[in-house]
């Protein structure tokens, strides 16, 4: 079996650099225009061309996102825009409207193209029609069973990528009108609001302003609030379909997100591909899942529970099991010191969980924290300030620091 590719998303340079070093083969993010995620931090010109060489340079590929719903207005600039792409060396394209294909061709715009999930590719005719018009991958629809991912391999010579780990939403290959239609914000044009994380009552038409929930629960009712797909446990089913690309969602994360989820994946790829006759699940896997940021998982439609799938988040909150508190940026070994970034409150105290792209987790206890003017202090509240704190064990830069989520709350 030929290993698939790991895809993990950029929201930015500096998760970028995350994704590359914590084992993805590749990463996918925005330029400065014509992407499906506005709110993201997305690439200036220059972060872009600095992330296609830090990517290159560390042998992974980057595709960029061109995969709005552009209206008229949204095609002026586009040719310059791709002729830039083509000029930093970018390594493919991912798009999904005939229009943005058609200025593709009209400009000679010679880049590898992959068919965005947006297009909604549920079959394998779909698949060839794209194929025929010069596409070389199609992200499939997060709406196919496995089996019907595979039927769809065996009968096409197309790249395949399918989604493993990340956000669903409550529409059909994520297009989606909501928010337009509720506060003139187009998901299709990359301004989507999220209205189907929000709050829903039920109001019957003669009893105005008399407001029922759907599903009783103390804190609303969500009645679109999808789960999140999650797809660890499923690596010999993904193996059988033979797709080319698995893909982790998730460019407006966290760096803790990126590092945790890229990590993982990486690992059980290589684990189940290395030694397939021998690989055991490790649930080793899913509980490192359950430390980040997230909704309740679900399998979606890959092993064809749809009854699952409809099991929709009762909250719009999510499961917060640990803070990501910092990131390492040098360690000094002679005195055993790191240099932490703060991205959340550090304590004399803490019990701190250090993990890194090149070695295996390890706990240590704040005995105390310097701040930028020598000072030995209690704690480190304040966001991107640089501190020292001592580790006995050599940390790399981007390492993850986090503790779990009851350490402040005992305190208080």
């Amino acid at each position: 079996m030929e290993k698939p590719e790991l895809l993990a998303p950029a929201g930015n340079l500096e998760k970028l650099k995350i994704a590359v070093l914590y084992g993805a083969d590749a990463v996918y993010c925005g330029g400065f225009n014509y992407g499906l995620r506005a709110g993201a931090d997305n690439f200036s010109r220059s972060e872009l061309k600095e992330g296609t060489e830090y990517a290159h340079q560390h042998g992974a590929r980057i595709y960029i996102t061109v995969n709005m719903m552009p209206h008229n207005e949204d095609l002026v600039g586009l040719p310059e825009f791709l002729r830039e792409l083509v000029d930093i060396e970018v390594d493919g394209l991912i798009i999904s409207d005939p229009g943005v294909l058609r200025v593709i061709r009209e400009h000679n715009i010679d880049l590898p193209l992959h068919l965005s999930t947006q297009a909604n590719t549920v079959n394998w005719q779909s698949a060839l029609f794209w194929q025929e018009q010069g596409l070389e991958r199609i992200i499939l629809a997060r709406e196919l069973s496995w089996q019907e991912i595979k039927e769809i391999q065996e009968k096409t010579d197309l790249e395949l990528e399918i989604f493993i780990h990340g956000a669903m939403c409550v529409s059909y290959s994520g297009r989606c009108l909501l928010s337009s239609y509720m506060v003139d914000r187009d998901p299709n044009r990359g301004e989507c609001a999220h209205s189907c994380r929000w709050k829903y009552h039920l109001m019957e038409e003669e009893r105005p302003g008399q407001y029922y929930p759907i599903y009783e629960e103390e804190g609303g009712t969500y009645i679109l609030n999808s789960r999140d797909l999650c797809l660890v446990e499923q690596m010999p089913l993904i193996a059988e379909c033979g797709v080319d690309s698995l893909k982790i969602e998730g460019r407006m994360k966290g760096l803790h997100y990126t590092a945790v989820v890229t990590g993982v994946y990486r690992q059980l790829l290589d684990d189940y591909y290395d030694h397939p006759e021998e690989f055991e699940f490790s649930p080793s896997f899913k509980e490192e899942l359950n430390k980040i940021s997230h909704r309740p998982y679900t399998e979606g439609f890959f092993t064809g529970r749809e009854d699952e799938t409809t099991e929709f988040q009762a909250s719009s909150s999510y499961l917060r099991s640990y803070i990501f508190v910092g990131l390492v940026q040098e360690y000094d070994a002679e005195n055993k010191e790191a240099v932490i970034e703060v991205r959340n409150k550090i304590n004399r105290g803490d019990v701190l969980e250090i993990m890194g792209p090149k070695r295996e987790k390890f706990f240590t206890e704040v005995d105390y924290i310097i701040n930028s003017e020598g000072e030995k202090v209690y704690s480190a509240p304040h966001p991107r300030e640089l501190v020292k704190i001592p580790l006995p064990v050599r940390a790399e830069p981007y390492s993850i620091v986090r503790k779990k989520r009851d350490i402040d709350a005992n305190k208080n």
